[in-house]
């Protein structure tokens, strides 16, 4: 209870979650259980302001496209509504996995198991014997 009062990256806090609660209206959750709002009165600039409330970690790269392009007002309607069109050629939407576990570490990495392919233009240091 304490981190969600005083922490924002670990999810919502108390203070947000009824501040957004309070002013907006829900409007759908992803695959991944975020759920989105939109406010219910618009801005000074017409436009209603809209949210994302991250399931877990707050970790943008959880957001998929179609609700990405709803939150930066390219899309009017929401995903509920109006589903993005899917190409045969699109392959499904993954969260960026930087820094955790599963995140992808090519031969020779530093943080693999540093073993690397030999090449024919391989550096061969001097030695004094030569």
């Amino acid at each position: 209870m304490l981190k969600q009062i005083f922490t924002w990256w670990s999810g919502n806090t108390v203070g947000a979650a009824f501040d957004i609660k309070r002013r907006s209206t829900f409007v759908g959750t992803d695959e991944y259980g975020n759920r989105y709002f939109e406010e219910k009165k618009p801005s000074l600039e017409g436009r209603r302001r809209r949210y994302v409330m991250y399931h877990g970690l707050a970790e943008p790269s959880k957001v998929p496209a179609d609700w990405h392009g709803w939150l930066h007002h390219t899309l009017d309607a929401p995903p509920t509504k109006q589903p993005l069109e899917r190409r045969e050629w699109e392959s499904d939407h993954t969260p960026n996995m930087t820094g955790t576990p599963y995140a992808v570490k090519p031969k020779g990495a530093l943080s693999g198991d540093r073993q690397r392919q030999r090449s024919d233009s391989d550096y061969e240091a001097w030695t004094p014997d030569a």
